[in-house]
């Protein structure tokens, strides 16, 4: 469906090897589950990243150090709902979205929840109230110290480019623009800003490769439709033409 050439899509975003555990379920058992939960076809240009979005996911999922917190939720929410923006059956999209975690031997409802609840208190967050997350206590900001507390051990937190996607959501959402405040928040958090400032560049350069493939994408179609209108056309006048042809001869 839709196999049309595609520009490159950065795909470096999700190309970070990481050191997998013994006797876990391999990148291919991953991606066989979810082709085997969603046996549908998936255009090109959603499909690509998907692929290799689930790999190095499963990478992630599947190192000592990875345990779930809803940053990442939410960083894997983002891109996803970016990912998947105008794709043509959103019952579709919330299908492949549910065999996507599940391949991964994890809830999407979870994913959905924590990220709507990290969203939903963003919103109501400034600059300040952000990073001063320590001397708060809240749900949310209990999340936030335990992460602080796992990443500032050697081997406690697995950092990720979906993290950094969850904390510049966090930022967008409070209508933070200052950049020093993803610096001081990643300081409290005991997260390396280069690490975060580079996976940023990188995810704001896969959005932009995505929109110039959704746009071919869309091209695509709409040349595929007018071929298709242009080709009934001719069918119904061809067959006017013979009707009208059968139609005088008879009259003879």
């Amino acid at each position: 469906m839709f196999d049309l050439p595609i520009p490159h899509l950065a795909l470096s975003f999700i190309a970070r090897p990481v050191q997998q555990q013994a006797n876990l379920p391999t990148v291919a058992d991953t991606k066989l589950k979810f082709l085997t939960a969603y046996k549908r076809p998936i255009p090109t240009v959603y499909n690509t990243v998907l692929q290799e979005l689930i790999v190095q996911q499963h990478l992630t999922r599947y190192k000592k150090s990875y345990q779930y917190d809803p940053v990442f939720a939410l960083g894997f929410v983002t891109v996803y709902d970016q990912l998947m923006e105008g794709y043509p059956s959103e019952e579709d999209r919330n299908a492949i979205f549910k065999a996507y975690i599940e391949a991964l031997k994890e809830d999407p409802e979870q994913y959905r929840a924590d990220a709507q609840k990290l969203e939903e208190w963003a919103r109501t967050q400034n600059a300040n109230t952000l990073v001063d997350f320590s001397s708060k206590d809240g749900e949310i900001e209990n999340i936030f110290k335990d992460i602080a507390q796992r990443a500032g051990t050697k081997d406690g937190f697995c950092y990720s480019r979906l993290f950094a996607v969850g904390l510049f959501r966090l930022l967008e959402l409070a209508n933070v623009t200052d950049p020093t405040i993803l610096e001081k928040l990643c300081a409290a958090l005991n997260v390396n800003k280069k690490s975060v400032d580079r996976d940023l560049d990188v995810y704001r350069n896969l959005l932009s490769k995505l929109v110039q493939a959704k746009e071919l994408l869309k091209e695509y179609v709409e040349r595929e439709k007018k071929k298709r209108g242009e080709r009934e056309t001719q069918k119904a006048n061809e067959t006017v033409t013979k009707c009208l042809g059968d139609y005088q001869y008879a009259g003879r």
